[in-house]
């Protein structure tokens, strides 16, 4: 009978010692998880302050991008091309209509 109690109290020690090792294993991973969030949360704020100094400085117009820049006057070079076109078909428009059997475009 002394065999089967001191069996029973290794086996209960063993169950023991294995809840606690896990119990510790467990702990370990809360802590490691614990800190990635803390890590995760500080990267988060640096995020939005950088995009509320971003929103801020393009409500200033402040903002000014090179390629915008280049975009903007390619676009007004085109405006004067366009009308450099539109000057040079009313002119030939004119000399054909002057121009005596030819007729308007």
């Amino acid at each position: 009978m002394v065999a089967k109690k001191t069996v029973e109290v290794k086996t209960e020690s063993k169950k023991l010692d294995l809840l606690l090792e896990s119990n510790l294993v467990l702990q370990h991973n809360l802590k490691d998880l614990i800190m990635s969030n803390k890590e995760l949360n500080t990267n988060i704020k640096d995020l939005m302050r950088l995009f509320r100094s971003a929103g801020e400085h393009i409500k200033s117009g402040k903002y000014e991008d090179p390629m915008i820049n280049k975009i903007n006057e390619l676009l007004d070079q085109n405006k004067n091309l366009a009308q450099a076109l539109k000057l040079l078909e009313d002119y030939v428009k004119k000399r054909t209509s002057t121009i005596p059997g030819t007729t308007n475009l």
